[in-house]
């Protein structure tokens, strides 16, 4: 993607399948970035509020205006910039805490609770077998669907090289493994502690289905003020580095891929940067709302990253590398996904599954679906845009369809496929006429 000079992921998608199917496929990753920034202002004014005992809805407010604020007056190079002082704060802050909940009175050697019952259960535990289909459907989707994410492409598009984007794009996998050392080190002394003997007490903050919290808690009850202080200026460093990314990742798409390429054809690079900055207040602004109610918002996010990760990544696969795809492949595998996936039920959001997979259980009146069915609906959309996209092809190919039937010009006799730097580049001569393969 870097080599072809693409300025967002949705690019190669466009260019595959046309603008208005572009448009489309631009919902899902709109909606997760738009809860993703909503979920993240909402989990540091929990923070907040935990550790300074302040109103969770002032952090909320105060967080979401200065991210909005340096985002539009720098763009990505205040992003770049700021991610990397808060990626060293993160990683020092983060480090410096970890000595002193390890050597609080109240927590017991982790290297013993590892394996051992203590105050709870040992940490490290075991995958029951009838639970196995559900962790590897979890594991593929955070590998596969963290992938077709414009906060991602953004920094790997910007690369001043294809050599160094794909450094970078190794670099971020270690980074990340790196990152979950300190996490699962502070889970690991939340589960070694005797809660009654600190400020917290009994019962603990699992039995009190407060785990999401484990963080903040540990920080606060476990470590020293001034200590506490710092791991609240890692989660705050954290909240702005994914904060910014997500609120400008949803402007650029919108500007570049919404507005440049079906509203406004011509319009000049002002008229363009301009249309980022109202999308990314607008954006932002939504996000702030919605982080408000912030039981329903993570849910709504984790439905639409799962929505990105069954719909947009085989999409994006076969722009990539099936190039003989069309648009009926495309959207055709975005109905069958877009249904089976709803149709499997949200059990967080009380949507009641209508498809009950192998496996499938009611349990305290809720259905689980231990079967992979997210992965299985992402290997269906997949062979769904391929086998449809073929048979198209061969139904106007040999006429047993009408050719004016093809509304694509999927097999037009003097289209053919144009580069998409090629198209915006002949888009502002006003004398040249230009037929493109699939709009």
């Amino acid at each position: 993607m870097r080599s072809k000079n693409y300025v967002t992921m949705m690019d190669p998608l466009q260019e595959t399948y046309g603008n208005m199917m572009g448009t489309l496929l631009f919902i899902p990753p709109l909606l997760g970035e738009v809860f993703w920034f909503a979920a993240i202002l909402a989990s540091l004014g929990a923070t907040m509020r935990v550790i300074l005992d302040i109103g969770g809805s002032l952090a909320i407010i105060i967080s979401a205006c200065t991210v909005i604020l340096y985002t539009l007056l720098g763009g990505l190079y205040s992003v770049a910039y700021t991610d990397v002082i808060q990626m060293v704060f993160i990683t020092l802050s983060l480090w410096i805490c970890i000595p002193f909940a390890l050597v609080n009175s109240a927590t017991e050697s982790i290297y013993y609770t590892a394996t051992h019952q203590s105050y709870q259960d040992p940490w490290i535990g075991k995958i029951e077998k009838q639970y196995l289909g559900r962790w590897l459907d979890d594991f593929f989707y955070l590998v596969l669907g963290s992938i077709p994410w414009q906060t991602f492409f953004q920094r790997v598009l910007s690369a001043a090289s294809t050599g160094q984007a794909r450094l970078i794009f190794y670099l971020s996998g270690l980074g990340c493994f790196a990152m979950a050392i300190p996490s699962v080190l502070i889970g690991a002394v939340a589960a070694s502690t005797d809660w009654n003997q600190t400020s917290y007490g009994l019962p603990s903050p699992f039995e009190r289905g407060e785990s999401a919290m484990i963080l903040p808690l540990v920080l606060q009850h476990l470590c020293p003020a001034y200590i506490s202080i710092t791991g609240l200026g890692a989660i705050a460093a954290a909240a702005m580095s994914s904060a910014d990314s997500a609120l400008l990742s949803t402007g650029s798409m919108f500007a570049h891929n919404i507005y440049r390429k079906i509203l406004r054809k011509k319009a000049s690079e002002t008229e363009v940067l301009w249309a980022m900055r109202t999308s990314m207040l607008v954006f932002g602004a939504g996000a702030a709302g919605l982080a408000f109610s912030s039981s329903s918002v993570y849910d709504l996010w984790f439905l639409s990253g799962e929505l990105v990760y069954c719909l947009l990544f085989p999409q994006l696969c076969c722009a990539l590398f099936a190039p003989c795809t069309n648009t009926y492949g495309s959207a055709a595998g975005f109905l069958v996904g877009l249904l089976l996936r709803l149709l499997a039920g949200e059990p967080a959001l009380s949507i009641p599954p209508v498809i009950c997979y192998p496996s499938c259980s009611l349990v305290n009146g809720t259905y689980s679906q231990l079967f992979p069915f997210k992965t299985f609906t992402m290997l269906l959309t997949l062979g769904t845009i391929l086998a449809v996209s073929h048979l198209a092809k061969a139904l106007f190919q040999r006429n047993l369809l009408p050719r004016s039937w093809d509304v694509c010009n999927v097999v037009g006799g003097a289209a053919i496929l144009i580069p998409l730097q090629q198209v915006e580049k002949q888009e502002r001569l006003p004398t040249t006429a230009l037929g493109e393969n699939h709009d």
